[in-house]
């Protein structure tokens, strides 16, 4: 059998306002902070994840908490997130609640045969609220701001933006199992929809040619990495030497304890992640009370006290 993805796994944002952040993507838009951890490479910084009421896979949206100044928006880069949602009436719910929070939002549209709206959170970040038709699982969560038939279901599809195909095309087909579906246009730009698995907004990657765009510069607002969905550790061995047998510099295998990860970039310098399913967010801590406290991998542990003293309130 070919080694295949199944989806997205998670994406992972950056804000300079995490009290904010929090405000945003709980209150505004009803999802459920399931992780509030720090990034495991700078504990200074707050690791912020955000999924549906049971924090399955492929829903997590998640930030790093660092000072930095705005994106200066751009190709080779990670340009908008879609999120799922069930139905026309739940994307004219959330245009309405959008706009009287504030929020920066577009109208309701046709796009790639789905209805989408297109809005940005308080930093600029990127956002576009997909039509799924409601299609395969969802976790509500009982807690939300928003009423369980409007919440967001998961993430996908997500859009990157490189200058050029020719070199990202054969490491999403060949390298990575992908298949090249369709295109569409937006904006000027073609846009090639690249699906795994079975398929569906839960599970492609759009990639829009722009060589007319500059070079992106990360920053609060960017996106830092998209992360793909494998079953398993054991799966995740045969990525490992897949990646490496085509001669693609990676991380490495690295221990994140809520699921084990290989990172590497794709020739535009757009940076994935390979993560497992498993073990989930509940490895640590009670699912009903996933969230509530500060949560540190046994590494870091021993360093909780020197950890806290370094993060701010996040309310």
């Amino acid at each position: 059998m070919t080694l295949a993805l199944t989806g997205i796994h998670h994406l992972t944002a950056i804000t300079a306002d995490a009290p904010g952040n929090v405000k945003f993507y709980t209150d505004v838009l009803g999802l459920r902070l399931v992780k509030k951890t720090v990034n495991q490479d700078d504990t200074s910084a707050y690791h912020l994840f955000y999924a549906d009421g049971k924090a399955t896979p492929g829903t997590d949206i998640t930030f790093f908490d660092w000072p930095a100044p705005r994106e200066r928006r751009g190709t080779h880069s990670i340009a908008r997130t879609g999120l799922r949602v069930a139905g026309g009436a739940a994307l004219t719910f959330w245009r309405e609640r959008l706009t009287k929070a504030g929020v920066t939002v577009g109208e309701i549209r046709e796009l790639d045969g789905r209805a989408v709206l297109d809005f940005e959170d308080p930093e600029g970040q990127r956002l576009r609220l997909v039509d799924d038709g409601g299609a395969g699982e969802a976790n509500p969560w009982n807690a939300s701001t928003v009423p369980a038939e409007n919440q967001i279901r998961g993430l996908g599809p997500i859009v990157i933006s490189v200058p050029d195909l020719k070199r990202t095309e054969p490491v999403l087909t060949t390298l990575m199992n992908m298949r090249q579906a369709r295109t569409y246009e937006e904006a000027g730009a073609t846009v090639h929809v690249f699906e795994m698995g079975e398929g569906g907004p839960a599970a492609e990657l759009h990639v829009a040619v722009e060589p007319h765009l500059q070079p992106a510069g990360q920053g609060a607002g960017g996106v830092h990495h998209v992360a793909f969905r494998t079953p398993s550790v054991e799966a995740l061995h045969e990525w490992t030497e897949r990646v490496k047998s085509y001669r693609v510099p990676s991380s490495g295998e690295v221990e994140r304890y809520y699921f084990r990860s290989l990172y590497f970039r794709e020739p535009n310098g757009v940076l994935f992640e390979i993560a497992t399913d498993g073990p989930g967010f509940a490895v640590d801590e009670p699912m009903e009370s996933l969230g509530e406290a500060l949560s540190l991998p046994p590494f870091l542990e021993p360093k909780r006290a020197q950890i806290e003293a370094n993060l701010k309130p996040l309310g």
